[in-house]
C-alpha cells in the first residue's frame, strides 16, 4: 500500500524540479498537442503567396523550408511553411482570404474569391499534411489523423460587398469565419481606426444592416471575428449575436494601448457572452515599439486570462501579416516553446494549456454551430439601404 501511494505523490512532490527541465516540459507539451490540438486563429500565408507569387502554387514547395526560399527567405513578412507548422506542433490553422481596404467598392469580392480558391487548392495539392475542415469535429478527427486542420477565414467585410447574398456563397465555399471590419470601415461597420485619438466615428458601432449581418452569420454558423473591429461595433455586435464571437488576433488593451487592442471591460463582457480573444503576436501589439520577446506575450496571455478568464484566452499569431516578431517566438515553430515557457511558470495546469492551445475555440465554434441549428429558417433578404432596386 506505501509504494501505490508513493507512486502515486512522488511526481507531484517533484514537480517544481521538473518543471526546471526544459526536457521534461518539452515532452509534457509534445504530449499535450497531441492530446489536443493547437488553433491559430490567423495567418496571413494566402496573401503573402500572392504577394510574392501571384497564387501560383506550383512555382513554390510549401513542404520546404522556405526561410532558405527567395523572396520568402528575405521578407520579414515570411513565417510559415508546413515543416515550421509541423515542428510548431500546430493542429489546426485559420488561413485568412483578405482582401485590402483599397479594393472595398471595387474588386474585393473578386479578390476574396480567388483567395478562397487558393486556400482550398493550397489544402488539396498538400493533402498529406494539410487537410480543409468545416465543423469542429472534422477538426478533431484531421488533429488525430496527424495533419494539420484548415478552416478558412475572410478579414474585412467589405469582402461581402454589402451583399448577404455573397455572405451565403462564401459560407457554401467552405469559410466559416468573417472579421467584420479591418483597416477601414465599411458601410455598415465602423473598423478600430475611428478609436484612434482625433479620429471621429462614422457609424457609432453597427449600422441596421451591420446588425442583419450579424444574426444572418448566427443563422449560417459562421464565426463572427470583431478584430480591426471599433470598441462600439464590438460592443453593438456582443448586444446583437446570439453565439460567442472571437477576437481573432488582438491583444490586451492595458499592457500596450494600441486601438487594436482589447480594453478591460470588453475582455469581461466577450468573456461574459463565452467568447474567445485570441493573442497577437506583432510587436506594435505587444508592446507597442518594434521589439518584444516572449515574456512580452506571456504578459498579454496571463492578462486575459485575469480579466476574462481561462476559458476566454486562446491564441491567434497574425503571422505572414507582421514584420515585427517577438524574440523568442519568430515563427511558427516557436508555438511549443511558447507553451513550455508557460508551463514552466507553474502557474499554468496541463488541462490550462489544453484550453488555451485549442479547447477554448472548439467550445466557441461548437456553440456557434448549435446556434445556427436551433434558429434555422430562411435566408434573410434585406439590402442596405439605398441599394433597393
Amino acid at each position: 500500500m506505501f509504494i501505490i501511494v508513493l507512486s502515486i505523490y512522488l511526481p507531484i512532490a517533484n514537480r517544481a524540479s521538473n518543471l526546471e527541465d526544459p526536457d521534461y516540459r518539452l515532452r509534457m507539451v509534445t504530449q499535450l498537442l497531441k492530446e489536443t490540438p493547437l488553433i491559430d486563429g490567423h495567418n496571413d500565408l494566402p496573401w503573402n503567396i500572392r504577394q510574392f507569387v501571384h497564387n501560383k502554387i506550383k512555382t513554390v514547395n510549401f513542404s520546404s523550408d522556405l526561410s532558405q526560399v527567395s523572396p520568402w527567405s528575405s521578407s520579414k513578412w515570411s513565417h510559415t511553411d508546413i515543416p515550421r507548422l509541423v515542428q510548431g506542433k500546430v493542429g489546426a490553422q485559420l488561413w485568412v482570404a483578405y482582401s485590402p481596404c483599397g479594393s472595398q467598392h471595387k474588386d474585393a469580392v473578386q479578390i476574396t474569391l480567388e483567395q478562397i480558391d487558393l486556400i482550398k487548392r493550397l489544402m488539396s495539392d498538400y493533402s498529406k499534411k494539410l487537410q480543409l475542415v468545416t465543423t469542429a469535429d472534422d477538426l478533431v478527427a484531421v488533429h488525430q489523423s496527424g495533419r494539420i486542420a484548415g478552416v478558412i477565414s475572410v478579414e474585412s467585410g467589405h469582402s461581402i460587398g454589402t451583399s448577404l447574398s455573397v455572405l451565403r456563397m462564401y459560407h457554401q465555399l467552405g469559410v466559416r469565419s468573417l472579421a467584420l471590419t479591418h483597416n477601414c470601415n465599411n458601410p455598415w461597420a465602423d473598423s478600430s481606426l475611428v478609436d484612434k485619438p482625433g479620429n471621429t466615428p462614422v457609424h457609432g458601432g453597427l449600422t441596421a444592416f451591420g446588425k442583419t449581418v450579424i444574426k444572418e452569420m448566427n443563422r449560417l454558423g459562421m464565426i463572427v471575428d470583431l478584430s480591426h473591429s471599433s470598441v462600439e461595433t464590438a460592443r453593438d455586435t456582443l448586444e446583437t449575436s446570439t453565439a460567442p464571437v472571437i477576437f481573432s488576433h488582438s491583444s490586451a488593451q492595458a499592457i500596450c494601448g494600441s486601438a487594436r487592442n482589447v480594453p478591460d471591460d470588453l475582455l469581461q463582457l466577450t468573456a461574459s457572452k463565452k467568447g474567445l480573444v485570441m493573442i497577437n503576436f506583432f510587436s506594435y501589439f505587444i508592446t507597442c515599439s518594434n521589439s518584444s520577446s516572449i515574456t512580452d506575450v506571456i504578459a498579454h496571455i496571463n492578462h486575459v486570462r485575469e480579466i476574462a478568464g481561462i476559458d476566454s484566452v486562446g491564441i491567434g499569431a497574425s503571422y505572414d501579416g507582421i514584420n515585427a516578431v517577438p524574440t523568442g517566438l519568430e515563427d511558427v515553430s516557436k508555438y511549443t516553446d511558447l507553451f513550455s515557457e508557460l508551463y514552466g511558470s507553474g502557474d499554468w495546469s496541463l488541462q490550462d494549456l489544453k484550453k488555451l492551445a485549442g479547447l477554448n475555440f472548439l467550445r466557441v465554434w461548437r456553440e456557434v454551430q448549435k446556434e445556427a441549428d436551433r434558429l434555422g429558417g430562411p435566408a434573410r433578404e434585406e439590402l442596405i439601404p439605398g441599394e433597393e432596386q
